[in-house]
């Protein structure tokens, strides 16, 4: 379906098969290198340079025109108020499931964002690192609902956004370990006013006002991107990760999963499974999937993780 057709329905968005999108790269030049690429994708998540071409460049395109838009009316409102502020940091938002391939995505825009004229500087923040640590999680009888809205300090997450957009020069964030599946105390994250920040998360695009809140992570942002695909492949996806990090990161002593590390493909299957139905799927379901509208464009994958649609917002 192209674009054209797309526009008689009652749709917010526009569609773009992949060969039209492609096509809209324009006078922008990159240059990156096989090594760049083994660097920017996650474990069970292919990419390629021609991935990066036709999908992320006419992206970051996109994207440098609102980002020119937000420079523009920074200039024009100083110019009208007769001040001369800093300007604040343009904040993207980067959502989708579990195994979805949002951090691929998110370390590729900020790889080729950072190249954009100007080289802006680009920073890059995942809400991991705003989950509660386990201790409390366990205190709480939480910790397998992590991953889910109440296993995140949402009002640390907010004072960070809330800091970048009030012109704070400097703010330390959480890290996060998938090895040790827990915050680690002694590392901090330190975010050093950015030109461009990229947060990625399961959950940025999440609004809950069941708790009272009138103030939502997505409320700081100036673009969203929430990254798409079947369920059927996700969970595949998630499985395939699952099965590589058993006969990896797994093996390690140190990891939180190093139990996993003795089972047999079968028996692994069954877990990867389970936790899949158990978690993964009502947390997409419950709280992931329905933030899918709420995002200023969609890339939709196909089952080979490639992207082969992209949803924009129409303006």
């Amino acid at each position: 379906m192209s674009s054209s057709n797309t526009n008689a329905v009652s749709s917010p968005f526009q569609l773009f098969e992949r060969a039209e999108w492609k096509s809209l790269n324009g006078h922008f030049s990159y240059h990156l290198t096989q090594d760049d690429v083994e660097n920017l994708h996650a474990l069970n998540e292919p990419l390629n340079i021609k991935e990066i071409e036709e999908i992320y460049f006419p992206l970051a395109h996109l994207i440098n025109i609102f980002l020119e838009r937000a420079k523009d009316a920074h200039a024009v409102v100083n110019g009208f108020l007769n001040k001369h502020t800093q300007r604040l940091p343009f904040v993207i938002g980067i959502a989708g499931s579990v195994a979805a391939g949002k951090s691929t995505t998110a370390r590729v825009l900020q790889k080729v964002l950072s190249m954009l004229p100007g080289k802006p500087h680009v920073d890059l923040v995942t809400t991991d690192g705003f989950l509660y640590p386990n201790k409390i999680l366990n205190e709480r009888s939480m910790l397998n609902r992590k991953g889910f809205p109440e296993s995140y300090d949402t009002k640390l997450l907010l004072s960070f956004l809330a800091a970048m957009k009030s012109g704070v020069e400097e703010f330390e964030v959480p890290v996060y370990s998938h090895l040790a599946y827990d915050i680690l105390e002694d590392q901090k994250q330190r975010i050093v006013r950015p030109d461009i920040l990229i947060v990625e998360g399961i959950n940025v695009l999440q609004v809950n006002s069941s708790k009272g809140n009138n103030v939502f992570v997505s409320d700081y942002f100036d673009y969203s991107i929430y990254v798409d695909a079947d369920e059927k492949d996700i969970m595949d996806w998630y499985i395939s990760r699952f099965e590589s990090l058993r006969a990896t990161s797994f093996q390690n002593p140190d990891s939180y999963f190093h139990r996993y590390a003795g089972m047999d493909e079968k028996e692994s299957l069954a877990m990867a499974s389970n936790i899949w139905n158990e978690i993964n799927k009502p947390n997409l379901h419950e709280n992931i999937l329905p933030t899918r509208y709420r995002a200023d464009l969609i890339l939709e994958k196909g089952s080979h993780h490639f992207v082969k649609r992209i949803h924009v917002r129409k303006t």
